[in-house]
């Protein structure tokens, strides 16, 4: 870049002596012009603007800062393994990168992080620095969409999204496919063409999106989810694209995409670019194909091989069955041998009938015991209950006497003259009035 001479401001020596300077803020004794503090510093940021119209400059950031606007502030600072000078005593240019331009950088900008900032230089009037104005960052030795791909690998990897113990075994012979890939790409014709050769019966719910340029990847995460909803009824969604440069393979970088995948409560397949060719989304989908026909291939096994693996299987148990069965009767006849009971099994069935009929016999005779000792139980007791029963008393020649409401009257006090009262006797009863009454007082209660 060539640089070009500043322009002169001032006055020659031989003008200030020819004559007198013209302007309010010269003197015109000396010829010397004064400047206010805007002027000058409009002077130095004109001269900056077009003595450097666009620079690179390679530095280390420092001073990192991102306030809320969405602007990046940061310092360049001379790396000591270039100008051997020490960090401390460092030259270092200010430097910021407006919103518009920060939201166009691919990776994370991190203090300590050698970069080349592209971009003009100007003069911050209301502190009379000059600053870069960054239009492009870089990092140096790296290009920015690799930094990006590791920044992003690493931030994932700690959360645990790469983790083996949450990848999850895709189903055996998955009848409902759901693919998330360009419609009119060789990745979608290939796939289905492989599917459909090896099993026929799938069927494959294809949901087409970009899968490159901007807003790509925000199609490929909405594809994810819509495919994991109950309404899908897919057992498995593939992820696919054929290959390309690391730009055209970007959008299966990108973070909205992986978390996708992570979230997704179907088993989930990347099939992205070609073997050498890995994304973000390899590490996060549940399994990784090399491309989008060795997904078809190692998805769906081929009809063909299942059923000639069913038929040598149904063979070979059925052998297996056949020795087992000629062991087992191999083994009776060895045991019916040495045997009375297995020649002649009628002799278990005579010797059941014996048991039988000896238990009955038991049974019986107990049964004949219990009924007899029931008896004299009973007859023990009628005996006890006839002996107070107040009708054994009647018949011995007693009665009982009740008054008018039906109470047993034991005292002649319990009676007065003309009270009515019935007399029971052994059999029957009998009505009377009571006429007179005496107390017996000795005669106990």
């Amino acid at each position: 870049m060539r640089r070009r001479s500043p322009r002169r401001r001032g006055l020659s020596q031989s003008d200030r002596v020819s004559g007198p300077v013209e302007g309010p803020s010269a003197e015109p004794a000396t010829g010397v012009r004064i400047y206010t503090v805007a002027e000058l510093s409009r002077e130095i940021r004109s001269l900056l603007e077009n003595s450097f119209p666009w620079v690179t400059v390679r530095g280390q950031v420092s001073n990192l800062s991102r306030p809320q606007s969405g602007h990046i502030y940061f310092s360049l600072v001379e790396d000591a393994g270039l100008g051997g000078t020490s960090r401390i005593s460092a030259p270092q240019i200010p430097a910021v990168l407006w919103r518009s331009s920060a939201a166009r950088l691919r990776f994370e900008l991190e203090s300590g992080m050698k970069v080349l900032v592209t971009g003009r230089l100007t003069v911050y009037e209301p502190r009379g620095s000059y600053q870069i104005v960054a239009e492009r960052v870089a990092p140096e030795g790296i290009g920015d969409l690799q930094l990006a791909f590791e920044q992003t690998k690493e931030r994932l990897r700690r959360e645990g999204l790469f983790d083996t113990a949450r990848k999850r075994p895709l189903p055996f012979l998955p009848r409902r496919i759901g693919l998330v890939t360009s419609p009119s790409g060789a990745a979608m014709r290939d796939f289905l063409r492989i599917v459909y050769q090896r099993y026929p019966e799938a069927w494959v719910r294809v949901v087409g999106v970009r899968v490159q340029g901007e807003g790509a990847a925000e199609e490929i995460a909405a594809a994810i989810d819509r495919l994991q909803e109950p309404a899908a009824g897919v057992d498995v969604i593939v992820v696919a694209r054929g290959g390309g440069s690391i730009e055209d393979l970007w959008a299966f970088n990108e973070e909205c995409v992986a978390r996708a995948l992570s979230r997704s409560s179907v088993p989930t397949v990347s099939a992205i670019g070609h073997e050498v060719d890995f994304t973000i989304a390899d590490f996060v989908a549940d399994s990784r194909a090399p491309t989008p026909t060795a997904a078809g291939e190692y998805i769906v096994a081929d009809l063909d091989d299942l059923l000639e693996r069913l038929a040598s299987e149904r063979l070979r148990l059925g052998l297996g069955l056949r020795r087992h069965l000629e062991r087992r009767r191999a083994l009776l006849d060895l045991t019916a041998s040495g045997s009375q009971v297995l020649k002649n099994p009628q002799m278990i069935v005579e010797a059941r009938f014996e048991l039988l009929d000896r238990m009955g016999e038991a049974l019986q005779n107990r049964l004949y015991n219990l009924l007899r000792q029931w008896d004299d139980s009973l007859f023990l007791l009628v005996s006890r209950l006839d002996g107070l029963s107040p009708l054994s008393v009647l018949s011995r020649g007693y009665s009982v006497t009740t008054a008018a409401d039906g109470r047993v009257v034991r005292d002649a006090r319990e009676l007065n003259p003309a009270d009515r009262i019935t007399v029971r006797f052994h059999r029957g009863r009998a009505r009377a009035s009571v006429e007179e009454t005496e107390s017996d007082s000795g005669a106990g209660p």
